[in-house]
């Protein structure tokens, strides 16, 4: 069961009551999480709105939305299979509820993290494979490789829309075999690449923390930047678990050596961001509101 820290307000009077003209508005979910909305159109990317798994897995952000509060949705796109990206109580609602379809690669639906129903009806279940491209609304979604060694199938996503274009990276580490087929391809206005560190994260069966590395560091994060050649990076994931946490403001200091990214904005938890201008919002202030 998903407890929102903040209620309905978030989802209702901050993502769904703005109008994005005729661009499109991101907001940071938290963890690896991203919503974009156009004016027609609303995608949910990698959504985790659970606890982690606590003492093991500490979640160390708040739960910005319950899904069930939402009413608009028309796709949710997951990387890959881990929980915190494949996560049913999270995405459930806005595929059962709201009909949205389910994008995710077959490892997510065949082996995933989660015990207990997967909440992917027939009809809304969509396998995807890196090379694929399909529409949701007025957005064109291209489906590309990823390099995340602790994951079974990963993929990461290139979401296009007239005002501009947005790259999810999902988990991936730096992709030499992808990544600049990728910055080849497409002009990337804005992309999210997990960062963390080497910590420990804490194993209630032996009672000791274990030496734990899921995201990039800060040179990896920097190295994939170039490969991508971003424009505008985000840096996600540092904040979500107790013990592998980072602080993203080193990032300037390595990103000032390097061609890219062009500009580095750091979200916190609910942050927005338009594809066509720099710049995050804090919430309360999203267009002059």
């Amino acid at each position: 069961m998903v407890h929102s820290t903040w209620g309905d307000w978030f989802v209702r009077e901050e993502i769904e009551a703005a109008d994005p003209g005729d661009g499109v508005i991101g907001w940071y979910l938290g963890c690896n999480g991203f919503v974009l909305r156009s004016a027609s159109t609303t995608i949910y990317v990698d959504p985790y709105f659970g606890d982690g798994d606590p003492p093991n897995i500490v979640r160390m952000i708040p739960v910005p939305i319950d899904p069930a509060d939402a009413t608009d949705c028309d796709a949710v796109l997951a990387t890959h299979e881990h929980i915190d990206h494949m996560h049913p109580p999270s995405y459930g609602p806005l595929v059962e509820d709201l009909g949205a379809d389910l994008y995710a690669p077959e490892a997510s639906y065949e082996s995933p993290d989660f015990e207990g129903a997967m909440r992917a009806p027939d009809d809304r279940r969509n396998v995807i494979a890196e090379g694929e491209v399909f529409e949701v609304g007025d957005f064109t979604v291209h489906v590309r490789g990823a390099n995340d060694p602790d994951a079974i199938e990963p993929v990461s996503y290139v979401i296009e829309h007239e005002s501009g274009t947005f790259f999810h990276a999902g988990d991936s580490r730096p992709a030499p075999g992808a990544f600049p087929g990728v910055a080849d391809e497409f002009d990337i206005d804005v992309g999210a690449l997990a960062f963390g560190s080497v910590g420990e994260i804490y194993k209630y069966e032996s009672g000791r923390g274990e030496r734990t590395r899921w995201y990039m560091d800060e040179n990896q994060v920097v190295e994939a930047a170039n490969q991508l050649e971003l424009d505008r990076l985000l840096p996600t994931h540092h904040d979500m678990w107790q013990g592998v946490g980072a602080d993203p403001k080193v990032l300037h200091e390595h990103a000032a050596s390097f061609r890219y990214p062009r500009v580095l904005e750091v979200p916190h938890v609910g942050c927005s961001f338009r594809l066509d201008e720099p710049g995050l919002r804090r919430m309360g202030v999203l267009d002059g509101r």
